[in-house]
């Protein structure tokens, strides 16, 4: 992830425009509807998250020896690039969210079983276990929840009522020969 994108990422995450549904992504199978103030949370969260992790990862190579630095920095690089991106799909709504939100449930969790394997007891202990309980793991269970879920619309229309209709209707365009064709009225292309 080149400077430029990174900068564009922490924009949309924090940018209240954005935070009120007011801007599209281009490119992207974005819903056409506002997001829900608890989708716009955690999106910011994995976004929050993956952004901490970019000075953690010169912390990490500046004190750790080179054999060590290597491997956890490379973990925690894609780490942080699977926040980011699912973080970023999140809050522009976007339907791909799903294989970044896994790889990043997925690697925290490995992250976090590492930690507690690998550290030496004493003084290291009790801060594998913090970092896992209060970061790593909740982290985890967030993408994990994000990734499960099935692809669908987020937030609600602009009079309130949620986008299930629509929902149906854009799976019926792309399945021919779905029932649910004949019941929005959809007609194959």
């Amino acid at each position: 992830m080149t400077p430029e994108e990174t900068f564009d990422v922490a924009f949309i995450a924090f940018d209240s425009a954005v935070a009120k549904g007011g801007r599209t992504a281009q490119g992207s199978t974005r819903s056409s509807v506002p997001l829900g103030r608890a989708h716009r949370l955690q999106g910011r969260v994995l976004v929050g998250a993956g952004l901490v992790l970019l000075p953690w990862l010169g912390y990490l190579a500046g004190t750790l020896p080179a054999g060590e630095a290597t491997a956890w920095v490379a973990l925690d690089a894609l780490e942080a690039a699977a926040l980011l991106t699912a973080g970023s799909r999140v809050l522009r709504a976007d339907d791909r969210l799903r294989a970044p939100a896994a790889a990043a449930a997925i690697l925290l969790v490995a992250d976090a079983c590492i930690d507690l394997v690998s550290c030496a007891g004493g003084p290291e202990l009790p801060a594998a276990v913090a970092m896992a309980v209060m970061a790593e793991l909740p982290l985890a269970v967030l993408s994990a929840a994000l990734a499960v879920r099935p692809p669908r619309r987020y937030g609600r229309s602009a009079d309130g009522s949620a986008a299930l209709e629509d929902l149906v209707r854009d799976r019926a365009d792309r399945r021919p020969g779905d029932p649910a064709a004949a019941v929005t009225g959809a007609r194959h292309r």
